[in-house]
Formats: structure tokens, C-alpha cells, sequence
């Protein structure tokens, strides 16, 4: 997958996380605005969505997709600031429980997607919001244990 592929895949996920709707609200920007940024089409395959309008859905988004595909793209690992995570978890033992169910669902997901040998698109999406929960999970099981260290 290209670079630019990556990246259209991962505005298409902010905005759905966002809602269609709702990412029009917060940018301005009319629905076929937004589905050409992340349109795969020959026509398209030059634009792109604005820095600016990257940051207006990730601070309406329950994970940052742009963001955290540029880090991907460079190798480079997040960690969120405690004082902006949108909920703060428990304790390390609720992490580990979260991580479990998450990743029950992951298999879950990857289950039903495997079932008939192929892994359809939609499913492939499926999995990938799973991962992405896996994901957020770690990173505050992360800031826990670090808590409890220092």
C-alpha cells in the first residue's frame, strides 16, 4: 500500500469516527469536499485533507487516525498526555481486563471474517477499529504502569 493510499484510508476513519454529518459541521466542508480526501479515484489521488481540518476531527474523534498513521509512516510510537485522554482508566487490572475483551472482540471479528477464506473490506475495517482499541487500551495501561513507577 502507498504512502498516499495509508493515508486516505486513515481520513476515511476519521471522518466516520466523527460522523459524516457532524466532520461537516465542524469544518465546513460539504460531504463530497470530505469524500474526495480520502477518495482512492485517479482524480482525486492528489488531494488531500488540510492540516487544519485533520485537526478539527481529531479533536472531535475518539482516536487520532491522521496522526497516528504519520507516526506509522515514520516509525514513531504515540503516547497520549493524561490531562487529554477523554477518560482516564481505573487502574492497571481494569486496563488488563479491557485489553481482553478487546482483543475477545478482535478474534471475534477476525472469526466471522475468516469463515468463508476471504477477508472482505468491510470486515478488514472491522478489524481495524478492534486494533485501534487494542491500541488506545495499551496506551493507557502505559500511563498507568508509568504512574505507578514514578
Amino acid at each position: 500500500m502507498s504512502i498516499a493510499s495509508y493515508l486516505k484510508k486513515h481520513c476515511e476513519a476519521l471522518v466516520k469516527d466523527v460522523g459524516i454529518e457532524a466532520a461537516c459541521e465542524l469544518t465546513g466542508k460539504s460531504k463530497a469536499t470530505l469524500g474526495r480526501y480520502y477518495s482512492d479515484s485517479g482524480e482525486h489521488e492528489d488531494r488531500f485533507m488540510p492540516i487544519d481540518v485533520v485537526a478539527q476531527l481529531e479533536a472531535a474523534s475518539r482516536f487520532p487516525h491522521v496522526t497516528s498513521a504519520l507516526a506509522d509512516i515514520r516509525g514513531i510510537t504515540l503516547s497520549y498526555d493524561a490531562e487529554k485522554r477523554n477518560a482516564a482508566s481505573k487502574s492497571v487490572n481494569h486496563d488488563v481486563v479491557a485489553l481482553a475483551q478487546r482483543f475477545a472482540m478482535l478474534m471475534s471479528e477476525y472469526n466471522t471474517a475468516i469463515g468463508d477464506g476471504v477477508i472482505s473490506a468491510n470486515e478488514a475495517k472491522r478489524m481495524l477499529r478492534e486494533t485501534l482499541a487494542i491500541q488506545q487500551v495499551l496506551l493507557e495501561m502505559k500511563l498507568n504502569l508509568e504512574d505507578e513507577v514514578s
